[in-house]
Formats: structure tokens, sequence, C-alpha cells
């Protein structure tokens, strides 16, 4: 029996799974739950895998004898190329992960076996009475499959880096009119100060406005990505327009350039989106169309009534598919970016946004939090569920259930973070002093004020590690914000809330994200798991920790028990703050240094506790995130993105980059 049914199954299977990839991939560009993910990921891998298993199905049954209720060799001939259609898979996916990408001339030989595997098909079927809609269906996947392949080909690392190398001519002419149109004060660094007012980002920005400037400058930031760096014009130009814009509207533009690299990394966009993309597309949508009608004009007696069924279904999928992706092709953001129709832009957006399949992106709106402290104390109640899922390779999944939540990331959180980096670009005018900036982390913050304890200023000193320095504010940060004389107005204080979330923020990614952050990570993983130990061994003996119940414990794995970590938490924190000593922490430990931070901080006036501290954290916030390389970030897009990313690309605008622009080194070297 299933020798008759394998290949309907199989067939209306792989349809099903591209009809699931079509409307499900894109939301993953903008939310990072665990289940999505889960569930894209499973449905990009078996949609590959049962189309190759259907073709497969196909080609051993042809010649075959078989009974009535077999799939007759003409129509099995048939269903052969619709099965390279699913192949080629949708607009909304052709990487899952940028890894993906990197296998191009994997799939480049897939292509051609499928190929030969449909043509063998074909031709064991021979005199086929549905041989022209075979033939045209049989194109129309060739084309589908040669898009993926040449998509993935224009997102791997070597060719997108290779696209974006400045030629030696190209250099020479960048220098020539710097030298030509510059006061001779640029050969010293300096930089080009005249610009054309008329090309100045209108402000506030209307809707297209977002979607030009976002594409515009995805042209720029695509360098990045690749470990290069941006030109002196470039710079200029981006610098420039980002000094005139709000904080709003500079979040939008780049959630506009996030959403360019999303679809130039992960989507079939980037192929599709030029003129012989149109045309192909239109080839294709025309063969589909076609195959469809003669097949529907043909005598089908010899047929069995459920073949019939199966195999309008998968003309009816073919046409369905195709009818989307033209249409989500039409109404995309490369639409409006190619008219220069206003009338017709507005027309053209309205409609995306009513067709926006619920791909609209808020990536910005939340960022993810951890605690040490809170670790430490869920970690003690679950210790019995985390070694059995450790036995499965189940813990970092499990990890994020349990010790992971998310904050909303308010407008005044963006604007404190977006003012403070504009501040700094502000005096950067020159690159080397810009890259001065970026290598701060901190220090450059508390050189501005006087007065401070040696412990606060040597917690941030250059010859400290990034991570040291970054647990050592966490724990100070925990403990000053749970301290309990505070008045109204303090615990009302905006900064001292900025401080919390970046601090929780931060150490999340440490934790969470390694891969992300292992520029700047140094020996994290091994400090943090000492610093556990060590507020374990505090806590232990100042607070009553009842032995685990395994019944109890499991229940409440699964409720909600935010008040009441959040209690433990406030009480750990008080904790740690009075009772940490030499004897128990060690005086070399995170612990102790964070604790006798917080002592220190806690010894200013609240305003400038709370005012310094958080721009601490936005320092080390813009330290991370120009020392994480472009890849990394764009890894995390496929996972909802971070927000450390909006930063890095801020950073980048505002001309605020460790590395000097193309052509400074050549420019500062003549005179």
């Amino acid at each position: 029996m299933w020798r008759e049914w394998n290949l309907r199954v199989a067939v209306l299977i792989s349809l099903f799974f591209q009809v699931l990839l079509i409307f499900i991939a894109p939301s993953r560009k903008n939310t990072k739950n665990r289940i999505v993910t889960l569930l894209v990921w499973g449905a990009y891998l078996l949609a590959d895998w049962i189309a190759v298993l259907s073709v497969g199905l196909i080609c051993s049954g042809q010649g075959n004898d078989c009974d009535e209720y077999c799939v007759k060799d003409d129509l099995a001939a048939f269903w052969a190329p619709f099965l390279l259609l699913h192949l080629g898979g949708p607009d909304t996916i052709t990487a899952f992960s940028l890894e993906d990408n990197e296998l191009w001339l994997r799939h480049l030989l897939g292509l051609f076996i499928q190929l030969a595997a449909v043509v063998y098909a074909f031709w064991q079927s021979v005199p086929n009475q549905f041989q022209i809609p075979t033939i045209f269906m049989f194109f129309a996947g060739t084309i589908k499959y040669a898009e993926r392949t040449r998509a993935l080909y224009l997102a791997c690392f070597g060719n997108l880096k290779h696209s974006m190398l400045p030629t030696y001519a190209l250099l020479i002419k960048e220098v020539k009119l710097m030298l030509d149109n510059i006061p001779f004060g640029i050969a010293n660094g300096k930089e080009l100060e005249t610009w054309d007012e008329e090309s100045l980002t209108p402000n506030p920005l209307t809707d297209i406005d977002v979607v030009k400037n976002g594409y515009m400058f995805f042209q720029i930031i695509k360098r990045l990505i690749v470990f290069l760096t941006f030109t002196f014009p470039e710079r200029h130009k981006s610098r420039k327009i980002f000094l005139e814009m709000t904080c709003k509207d500079a979040f939008r533009v780049m959630e506009m350039e996030l959403n360019f690299m999303y679809d130039a990394l992960y989507t079939k966009m980037v192929v599709v989106q030029r003129k012989i993309g149109y045309a192909f597309r239109f080839i294709c949508s025309v063969l589909i169309v076609v195959s469809f009608a003669l097949f529907a004009s043909h005598h089908k007696h010899q047929l069995q009534p459920l073949d019939i069924v199966v195999t309008y279904t998968l003309l009816i999928g073919a046409v369905g598919l195709d009818f989307v992706s033209l249409v989500k092709l039409i109404f995309s953001n490369y639409t409006i970016v190619s008219l220069n129709n206003s009338n017709a832009e507005e027309i053209v957006f309205a409609i995306k946004e009513r067709l926006s399949f619920g791909e609209r992106c808020q990536r910005s709106n939340f960022v993810s939090q951890h605690s040490l402290i809170s670790d430490c104390i869920i970690n003690e109640q679950f210790k019995w569920f985390e070694r059995v899922v450790d036995f499965f390779g189940l813990k970092d999944f499990f990890d994020e259930i349990q010790y992971k939540r998310n904050s909303p990331l308010t407008d005044d959180l963006k604007e404190f973070i977006f003012m403070e980096i504009k501040n700094k670009a502000l005096q950067a005018e020159d690159p080397e002093y810009s890259k001065e900036i970026c290598s701060a982390k901190g220090n450059w913050v508390l050189s501005q004020y006087d007065c401070l304890h040696p412990s606060i200023v040597n917690s941030v000193k250059r010859e400290v590690e990034y991570d040291h320095t970054l647990l050592i504010w966490h724990v100070a940060t925990d403990i000053c914000y749970h301290k309990n004389e505070y008045s109204d107005e303090e615990k009302n204080s905006q900064n001292r809330e900025f401080c919390k979330i970046l601090s929780d923020y931060m150490l999340y990614l440490i934790v969470m994200q390694p891969a992300m952050m292992s520029e700047v990570e140094g020996i994290a993983q091994i400090r943090i798991q000492h610093t556990y130990k060590k507020a374990k061994k505090v806590l232990k003996s100042h607070m009553n920790v009842k032995p685990p119940n395994i019944f109890e414990n499991f229940k409440k794995f699964f409720q909600s028990r935010q008040s009441e970590l959040m209690l433990e938490r406030i009480v750990a924190c008080q904790i740690l703050g009075l009772e940490c000593n030499v004897a128990e922490c060690g005086c070399k430990s995170v612990l102790f240094e964070g604790c006798n931070l917080a002592k220190e901080l806690n010894k200013l006036g609240s305003e400038r506790r709370w005012e310094i501290m958080s721009r601490v954290w936005v320092e080390l916030l813009s330290y991370a995130a120009t020392h994480c390389g472009g890849l990394a970030h764009a890894q995390q897009l496929n996972k909802g993105g971070e927000f450390i990313t909006f930063v890095w690309l801020l950073m980048a605008h505002f001309g605020l980059t460790e590395r000097l622009p193309i052509g400074s080194c050549m420019v500062g070297t003549t005179h």
C-alpha cells in the first residue's frame, strides 16, 4: 500500500512545506522566539529533503510494472518539474544561516543532479501525452532553482567582499578629488566640510524617505559586514545626514537598512529585483500558467481521479505561490526605491503595508535581560533540572527559558543613547580622534568628572580587560539599584532604569550570545562561573535556602514567579552590598571588586551617581558594538536581531569607527 501512496503523499508534503515557508520565514527577522526559529529551521531542512526524495521516487518508479493504482509514468514525469520549483524555494528564504550561503557550490551541483534526474524521468516516459506542459514546467523549475543558487552565491562572504573592494583607479580618483577640492589641511587627516545643503535629508522623514534613505545607507554599510570601511565621501555624507536627524528618524532608517541587509543575505530579493530578474520571473510565471492551461485542456480519462486531484493541487499551488511571490516583489521596498514618481511611490507603499504578511519589523523595541544574581537564585532551585537537560544537550535552550527575560526598550532610553553617541560624534571630526573614542570602555566618560574614588576610575582603565570591567559594573549596578534607602524621586529616576536595562542586556550578550561577543568576551565564561560560585557561597551563608523539593521545583519551573524572584533578588543584592568581604569573596574576585565599586558609587550624590553610571554603560555598550565584527551582527538578523546592532550602525553613521576611512593613509602621507 505504501508503494502506491508514497509518491502522492511526498509531492503534497513538499508543496505544504513551500506554502509554510513563504509565510513563516519572514517572521524570523522580527522575533527572538525559539519556537518560530525551530519551526522555520525544520521546514527549511525538510523542504529540500522531501523534494529530493520525491524526485528519487519518480525516477525509481519509471518503467516499472505496476497495478492500476500506481501513478502513470506520463503523469509522474509531469510532477517531477514541480519538485524543481520546490527545490528553488520561496523568495522569502534561501539560507537559514549565513553559513548556508557558503554552500552555494553544493547547491549548484545539486541543481545539475536534479535537472539530470528530471530529464531522465521525462525521457523514460516518452512518448508522453503531457509532453508540452512538462517541458514548460521544467524550464520554470530550472529558473527557480537557478535563482536560489545565484542568491546563495551573491550572499557568500567571498563574493560580497570582492564586489565591494574599491579598484586602484577608484582610490586614486577619490584621493585626487579630495586633494583638488579641499584645503591642504586634509593632508593632516582633516575632513571635507563642504556640503550641498539641498541634499540634506528632510526632517522629519516620511515613510518613503525612510525607505530611500535606508537603501542608500545600506549600499554603504554593506562594507562593514565584510570587514571593510567607509570611504571619506561616504563617511562625510553619512555623518552629516545623521547629525541632522532626530533619534526617531535615525532608528527608523537603521531599521530599514537592516531589512535590506536581511533581504540581501537570506532571501532571493537581491536576484529577482534586478531587470533581468524581473524578466526571468515574468517568463517563469507565463510558463506555469500555460502549463496549467494545457493540462486543464488535455483529455484525462486514463488517469486516476485521485491523481487528477493531486496534479491540480500542485498546479494551483505553483500558480498561487508564484502569484504571492510576484505581488511581494512588485509591492516591495525595492520597487519604491526604483520609482521616481511620488504618487506611484505612495500607492506602492500603501499596498505594501496592507500586504505586509506579518513582515513589519520591530527589532529595536525589546532587549533581552539576564542578571547574574538572579541566575544564582534560580540556579540553586533548579539544579536537578539542569542536570537532566544538560544530559540531553538542551541546556542552552532551557537556560534561555529560565534566565532570560525581555524588557521594553523605551523611546527615552533610545534618545539617551542616541544623544550620548551624537555628542561624542560632534567632538570627533578627526577620524583619528574617533578611533580613540571607540577604544574607550568607560574611561572617556569618567575623565569628565572630578574627585572620583580611585576604585571607580581603576575599574575602567585600559589595562583592565573588557569582560572584567563589564562584570564588575554589572554587580555594582545590581547592588546600587536594589539599595533599600532610596527616596521615591530616586526610584523614579530615568538614569537608574537605564543603568539596570543596559547592565542586564550586556550580561545577556556575554552569557547567551558568546559567539557574537567573541571579540570582546576574553575569559568571561570562566569569570562568570567563578563569580557564580562566590556569590552563591555568600548568599547561602546569609539567606535561608531550603533543600530543594523535586516535585515543588518542577511545578515552579512552569509557573510565573516574577514577583517572588524579584523579592529574593532585592534581598540578595542588599546582602552582597553589606556582607561581601575579602574573606568570603577573595580580594581579587570580580564579586568583591563589584561590591567595593558599589560602596564607592553609593557615596556619590544620587543624581550624580546614576548620571555617571548610565553614561558608563552606554560607553561599554558602544565599545562592544564597534568591536563585534560586522559578520557577527549580520548573523543575528535571522533570529530577530540584537539592539547592539543598532548601536553599531549608529556609531558607524556618526563616523565613530576604529578603522580609518579608505584613502586616509594615502592622503595623510601627502605633503
